[in-house]
């Protein structure tokens, strides 16, 4: 059966340009199915534009704010669209790390110390107390994606250099992320939980090699060339297991759905085998150069067959239902 679906990219986010790279893959993936495809701007005329179109689905592809926060989950919900992702709580807990970290712990998952820092905190004192807590520190916006607004500050550096991050991270974000870096291999891990395709399960694990950069930055994420993935991860067989067992463990604890896709370090300094969970990305980048495609793929599922088993099973869960208005008491 062809269905109607509407492709939702941009919105008022950083990552605006990456999602609608994203949608251009999705939408291609779509229409390779058979299905009838439009892809709508996440703005203002958004719910006027749905109302016109009346779609069968419609399939988020929006990265950060807005976008990936619950925020368009919970428009479309109240508009009664069936869509394809998590739903508002889940997108909303994943998008906040210090909220998801919080849930992370109490599954005893394996997520990396940290502290933070607010916006209009003394910056100085600020990176004094994170120097204090670690020889080595990530510094992060707590609520963006794509690697935006985040330095790495090694053990010899400066508590100038912490300033100079903390500025970066809360010039986008009301709070700053510090986390004890953890020096090993970066690897990603998708997770796919469609029942069409089977059991809810984890892809191969990915392994990033960074080009442009020491980390898997930006660019390095973004440009051509920009990385090198070795998927499955070069990484024992026991090893492979516990991310792809921590990862659908991440997945389920945030009560996500469809698909996520779920960063970590492997190793720690000589503990080659530690896996340290980062984050869920309830909607994962589709674009050329993309991890969670690229991880299907090798799992044998091509990306029409992704989109189209996305699709059909969301719309066969259909809209939010709601419960009947209860009459007040004469």
């Amino acid at each position: 059966m062809s269905l109607s679906v509407c492709v939702i990219q941009g919105g008022p986010s950083s990552e605006a340009a990456v999602s609608r790279s994203s949608a251009a893959g999705i939408a291609g993936g779509l229409t390779a199915s058979g299905h009838k495809v439009k892809r709508l701007e996440l703005d203002g005329s958004l719910p006027a534009a749905l109302a016109e179109e009346k779609p069968d689905l419609v399939f988020p592809v929006v990265h950060g704010a807005v976008g990936e926060d619950g925020c368009l989950q919970g428009l479309l919900e109240v508009l009664g669209f069936a869509y394809v992702g998590s739903g508002v709580l889940a997108s909303a807990v994943a998008c906040d790390k210090l909220v998801a970290k919080t849930m992370f712990r109490a599954r005893g998952l394996p997520v990396a110390e940290d502290l933070t820092v607010h916006r209009g905190e003394d910056l100085g004192a600020a990176a004094a107390r994170v120097r204090r807590a670690f020889r080595a520190v990530v510094v992060k916006p707590h609520a963006q994606g794509s690697a935006i607004g985040v330095t790495r500050i090694a053990a010899g550096a400066s508590d100038a250099d912490v300033v100079r991050a903390l500025e970066l991270s809360l010039s986008l974000d009301d709070v700053a992320l510090c986390e004890r870096f953890v020096e090993g291999k970066e690897v990603t891990c998708g997770v796919l939980d469609v029942p069409l395709l089977g059991a809810s399960r984890a892809l191969p694990p990915t392994e990033i090699v960074a080009k442009l950069a020491d980390f898997y930055d930006f660019r390095s994420r973004y440009a051509s060339g920009g990385a090198d993935h070795f998927c499955p991860a070069r990484l024992a067989p026991n090893v492979i297991a516990r991310v792809q067992e921590v990862a659908l463990a991440a997945h389920q604890a945030l009560g996500c759905r469809d698909l996520s896709r779920v960063d970590f370090v492997v190793g720690d300094g000589d503990e080659t085998g530690k896996v340290t969970l980062l984050e869920v990305n309830t909607l994962p980048g589709m674009t050329p150069t993309s991890l969670y495609p690229e991880a299907a793929a090798v799992a044998g599922i091509p990306m029409a067959q992704l989109c189209d088993a996305l699709a059909r099973s969301a719309h066969q869960r259909g809209p939010r239902t709601w419960n009947a208005a209860v009459p007040m008491p004469a």
